[in-house]
Formats: C-alpha cells, structure tokens, sequence
C-alpha cells in the first residue's frame, strides 16, 4: 500500500497559480505503475487532472492542457502538479493517485487537497 499526502492547495483569484505535492511513502514513486492528479467538485464526478506513468508518459485532461504540469522527483519521492492560468472552473478536491499494474494491482488515494478559485 502507498499512503499519499497531498499539499499546497488554497484560496486564489483567477489567472493566479498554485503548485500542489504528493508525497509518497511506502513504495518509491519510481517503481508504481502510475500517479495521476484527480480532481472532484461539488455535484461533480472526480475527474482524472494528469498522470504519469513510471515510463515518464504523461497525459493531461483537454481542459488543463497548456497550463497545468505533472512532473515527480525520485529522491524526495514527490509528484507535483503546477498549476497556472487557473479559473474558477478549477475549483475542487484535488487528489493524488497511486495505481499498480495488472500483474501487482493498487490503487490508493491521498485525502485531498481544496483548490478554490475566485473570479
């Protein structure tokens, strides 16, 4: 199992930026299949942000392209998401994500962290 910790979500006026982590522990960022960034608002189904996958693939939603950025650092075992140019539409929980691969599944989430955006 991967316990994740999320951080760095807050208040911010619209056009501003926030950079959230996620840091791991109990398996090394490196070997887990993918991490990705969810995002949940109210009424709303949680939707997949980013993810990156332990080959270095990265896909990102239609609606953050250009403006958001996974990216992680193996030594302090950290996935982040920069986020700027941000909306109101923006606004929700954002989660960490760790997945397994078939052979080996998990699927862990952090807590969340609230991004809220003000117009």
């Amino acid at each position: 199992q991967v316990q994740l910790v999320e951080s760095g979500g807050g208040l911010v006026q619209a056009g501003g930026s926030l950079k959230l982590s996620c840091a791991a522990s109990g398996r090394s960022i490196f070997s887990i299949n993918a991490m990705g960034w969810y995002r949940q608002a109210p009424g709303k189904q949680r939707e997949l942000v980013a993810a990156i996958t332990s080959g270095g693939r990265i896909n990102y939603a239609d609606s953050v392209k250009g403006r958001f950025t996974i990216s992680r650092d193996n030594v302090k075992n950290t996935v982040y998401l920069q986020m700027n140019s941000l909306k109101p539409e923006d606004t929700a929980v954002y989660y960490c994500n760790a997945r397994g691969a078939s052979w080996n599944f998990y699927d862990d989430w952090g807590q969340g962290t609230q991004v809220t955006v003000s117009s």
